[in-house]
């Protein structure tokens, strides 16, 4: 127990005092919840640089707090994050609209489009603040993890039920499967 409190003295404080730290969740979460309040504020304020800007920002921050375990899932998470935040933003805005379906279909094209730059920028953020953290450890322990699962090779036992020769007689028959009386 006394090791167990001394190693957590030890991590808080090498995270420094009050420092915040996210687990994978946390921080796709806030890159999440930051990319949506950002893209509806865009919209109802009309300053397109706001959403990408307000993307990118989330992603930073995501990547330095959250904890060096969980870096694989905030490296791989911002181009979905974004597209769902994105559609969501488009949702909410094209509810007041005539033709929902073609409010969104033209409002999402439209905001994909213009906000590109800002998901490749973001996602390039995210990379290489996770490689300084430790993201290459992450990817090596999960490279251990999967030495042993063998997804396309040939199994040996193919077919593990094999019919034997079957009996000629019905008295054969009978012995073969009848064991038990």
């Amino acid at each position: 127990m006394g090791r167990q409190r001394a190693a957590s003295s030890r991590r808080s404080h090498a995270a420094g005092p009050g420092a915040v730290t996210l687990t994978g969740r946390g921080g796709v979460v806030l890159m999440f919840g930051a990319a949506l309040v950002c893209a509806l504020l865009s919209r109802w304020l009309g300053v397109g640089l706001l959403a990408g800007a307000g993307f990118a920002i989330a992603c930073a921050l995501a990547a330095f707090a959250t904890r060096p375990a969980d870096l694989l899932t905030i490296a791989v998470s911002p181009p979905l994050v974004f597209f769902f935040a994105t559609v969501l933003a488009e949702v909410a805005d094209a509810l007041g609209h005539g033709s929902l379906l073609r409010a969104l279909t033209v409002g999402l094209l439209t905001s994909l489009a213009s906000t590109a730059p800002w998901l490749f920028f973001g996602t390039l953020l995210v990379l290489v603040i996770t490689m300084f953290r430790g993201l290459p450890a992450n990817v090596r322990e999960l490279r251990g993890k999967l030495v042993g699962v063998r997804l396309f090779e040939k199994e040996d036992n193919e077919n593990p039920v094999r019919w034997d020769e079957s009996p000629t007689t019905t008295a054969e028959r009978r012995l073969h499967h009848g064991d038990v009386d």
